[in-house]
C-alpha cells in the first residue's frame, strides 16, 4: 500500500455509423486532499436515440458528476453525495424537456442512461440508471455488476424502462464493493457490450499491458467491424495502489504533533496567554487563554498525556476541531481560524462565557414549559447542523450544552461525532461503538448498533424530560438492557406524574422521542420540535373524548333519530 489512491484509465468512444455521438464520458482523478477524502470519479451518459438533445442530456449528467460530486459535503458519504447529485441533476433535465416543444413526447426530450463509479479508500461505489453496464474483469471473464434498466416488449422491440431526465423522479441502483489491488473495471454502452464477446475484450485488455487507451479503443474498433449501428463508449479502470490506511488525515496529525507540556496561568503557549484552568480531567485539560495576535478570549483545549499511547482517543480529539470546521450553526461551538503554525497538539475554540445546561438545570429545578422549549429548540438547530451533514452527535448531554449570557445555547464536544463520509476512509485505529454518556444514550447503542439521527433524538428528549421533571425517563435501566427484548421491556414514566402541569400532549411527545425502538421515534429533529409546539393529530385521535361527552344534545338527537326510524320500520312491517 501506499500514501494514496493510484488508478490507470482507459477510454474511447465513436459515434459509429450514426451521424453524431450522442455519449459523453469522463473521469477525474483530484490530488490530495481531495483524493483521500472524496476519491476517483468516472461516468459514462448514454444518450437515446429518439432524441435531437440527448447529448445535452449525456454531457449535463456526466458533468455535474465530476465536477459537482467534489464540491458536497466531505462529511457525506459518497451514497448521499452522488445521489444528490443526481437527483438535482435529473430534475435539471426533466424541466428542460417541460419547457421545450417535446413535453408531450418524452422519449424525444433530454433524457440518457448514467453509469458510474466512485473509488474511495478501499471501497468502489456503484451508480447505474439505463442499459451502459459496470462490469468487473475476471481473467478471460466479465462479471456484469449493473442491471439493465431495459424492458423487452418482445424478442425484437424493448424500451427504457428507467433513465435520467425522463421523470420528475428517478430511482437510481447503487452497489458498494470492496477493492483490491490490481482489480479492472469496465464501463461500456450498448453499441459496444452487444457486438464483442467477453473473450476479445479481456484478451485486448490483457495484452495492452499500460495502453488502456489503446484496449478501449481496440474494442471500439472490433464492434464496430462486426456491425454495431450504435455510437460506441468503453472505459477502462485499474487499480493500480490503493491508499494505506495511515494516510488517512486525522491520523497523520496524530503522529505528526507532540503533546503539549501542561500549562499553568500567564504561560505563554504557541502564541496563546494562558489565564487559567477552566477544566481538568482524565481526558483532557481546558484552558482559558488570550490569543496575542487579536486579543480575543479562546478556550484551548489539550489531550491527556496520559493517553498518549491511545490513538482512537486522539482521533476523537482531533474529530472535534474537523466536525467544527464543517459546521456552520449559531448553536454550534466554532473554532477559532489558525493563523500561525501549529507545534503541538490542541484544539482552540470560541470562549462561551457562560454556563453548562447541567448547571443550568440545578439553579432552575423547576422551570417554565415555554423556558424548556425555548432551549430544546435550540439545540434541536444546533443538532439539524449535524444531521445535514450526515453527521451524528452521539454523546448530546447536558455537560456537553452550553447556555451562554445572552440566553444562546450551543452545542460543544464533538470527539465521539460519527460522520459518514469518514467512516469510508480505512483506519489502522480501533473504533469503540459506544462512545456517548450511558444516561442519554440511545438502547441501540448498548446492543451494538450503529447510531443514527433518531439516536440524537432520544437523547433530546431525555434532555427535554430532565429539564421538566428532573429525573430520567427510565432511570438507569437503559444501560442495562442488552437485548431488543430486554428493551421493549423498559417502563416509561410519564412527565404528568412527576409535574401535573404538562400538558398529556407534550408528555406524549417526549414518550415518542425516547421511545426504545428507533424506528417508533420521530423521523428527524424538526418533527419531534413540532410535536413539543402542536399536539400530534394522532394523539388528539386516541384521546378525543366520545360524542356522548363532546355534544351531548347532538348524541341523544342523533339517537332519538335512530329509534324513530327503528319504530317505523316495526310499525310498516305489521
Amino acid at each position: 500500500m501506499t500514501d494514496q489512491l493510484k488508478i490507470s484509465i482507459g477510454q474511447h468512444t465513436d459515434k459509429g455509423t450514426k451521424p453524431s455521438n450522442q455519449d459523453f464520458h469522463g473521469a477525474c482523478l483530484p490530488r490530495e486532499p481531495q483524493l483521500g477524502m472524496k476519491g476517483f470519479v468516472i461516468a459514462l451518459a448514454d444518450g437515446i436515440s429518439s432524441s435531437d438533445v440527448s447529448h445535452i442530456a449525456s454531457q449535463s449528467a456526466v458533468t455535474s458528476v465530476l465536477e459537482d460530486y467534489y464540491c458536497t459535503s466531505e462529511a457525506w458519504s459518497v451514497k448521499t453525495s452522488i445521489e444528490r447529485v443526481l437527483v438535482a441533476t435529473n430534475s435539471w433535465l426533466h424541466a428542460q424537456t417541460q419547457q421545450s416543444q417535446y413535453r408531450f413526447d418524452k422519449d424525444r426530450g433530454y433524457v440518457c442512461t448514467l453509469s458510474a463509479m466512485v473509488i474511495k479508500s478501499n471501497t468502489a461505489h456503484l451508480f447505474h440508471v439505463g442499459d451502459a453496464r459496470i462490469y468487473q474483469v475476471h481473467g478471460s471473464a466479465l462479471e456484469q455488476l449493473t442491471n439493465d434498466h431495459r424492458v423487452w416488449v418482445s424478442s425484437e422491440t424493448s424500451y427504457l424502462g428507467r433513465a435520467l431526465g425522463i421523470d420528475a423522479h428517478v430511482d437510481i441502483d447503487y452497489r458498494a464493493l470492496e477493492v483490491v489491488q490490481g482489480d479492472m473495471f469496465m464501463l461500456a454502452t450498448d453499441g459496444v457490450y452487444e457486438h464483442v464477446d467477453a473473450a476479445f475484450m479481456t484478451a485486448e485488455i490483457e495484452l495492452a499491458g499500460n495502453d488502456l487507451d489503446g484496449a478501449a479503443r481496440r474494442i471500439v474498433e472490433e464492434a464496430c467491424r462486426r456491425g454495431s449501428d450504435d455510437n460506441l463508449t468503453l472505459q477502462i479502470v485499474r487499480v493500480d495502489a490503493l491508499p494505506s490506511p495511515e494516510a488517512n488525515e486525522i491520523y497523520r496529525r496524530l503522529t505528526d504533533l507532540p503533546f503539549p507540556p501542561l500549562l499553568e496561568a500567564r504561560a505563554v503557549f504557541d502564541g496563546y496567554r494562558i489565564i487559567r484552568e477552566v477544566h481538568a480531567s482524565s481526558r483532557s485539560h481546558v484552558y482559558l487563554a488570550i490569543d496575542e495576535e487579536t486579543q480575543a478570549q479562546v478556550i484551548l483545549k489539550t489531550p491527556s498525556i496520559d493517553l498518549r499511547d491511545d490513538p482512537a482517543y486522539l482521533e476523537r480529539f482531533l474529530m472535534e476541531e474537523w466536525v467544527a470546521r464543517r459546521i456552520n450553526s449559531g448553536h454550534v461551538l466554532k473554532p477559532c481560524a489558525q493563523t500561525r503554525k501549529r507545534n503541538y497538539l490542541y484544539v482552540v475554540t470560541e470562549y462561551i462565557d457562560g454556563q453548562t445546561l447541567s448547571q443550568w438545570m440545578t439553579d432552575h429545578p423547576d422551570p417554565a414549559l415555554e423556558t424548556v422549549r425555548a432551549i430544546a429548540d435550540q439545540i434541536a438547530k444546533g443538532l439539524r447542523a449535524f444531521h445535514r451533514l450526515e453527521m451524528v452527535h452521539q454523546d448530546l448531554r447536558p455537560e456537553n450544552i452550553m447556555i451562554d449570557r445572552t440566553g444562546t445555547v450551543k452545542i460543544i464536544d464533538f470527539g465521539a461525532t460519527r460522520v459518514a463520509g469518514l467512516v469510508e476512509i480505512a483506519s489502522p485505529l480501533e473504533h469503540h461503538r459506544m462512545l456517548g454518556t450511558a444516561q442519554y444514550s440511545a438502547p441501540e447503542y448498548f446492543i451494538g448498533e450503529s447510531g443514527s439521527a433518531r439516536s440524537d433524538i432520544f437523547s433530546l428528549g431525555v434532555i427535554a424530560y430532565q429539564m421538566l421533571s428532573g429525573r430520567l425517563p427510565y432511570g438507569a435501566e437503559v444501560a442495562k438492557r442488552k437485548s431488543r427484548a430486554a428493551q421493549r421491556s423498559l417502563t416509561y414514566l410519564p412527565v404528568a406524574q412527576i409535574r401535573s402541569d404538562i400538558p398529556a400532549w407534550i408528555d406524549e411527545a417526549i414518550r415518542k422521542a425516547v421511545h426504545p425502538d428507533p424506528f417508533r421515534r420521530h423521523e428527524d429533529v424538526p418533527e419531534f420540535i413540532f410535536d413539543l409546539h402542536h399536539p400530534n393529530q394522532s394523539f388528539l385521535s386516541r384521546s378525543r373524548p366520545p360524542l356522548i361527552e363532546r355534544h351531548p344534545v347532538m348524541f341523544w338527537k342523533g339517537l332519538s333519530f335512530v329509534l324513530m326510524i327503528v319504530v317505523l320500520v316495526l310499525l310498516s312491517t305489521k
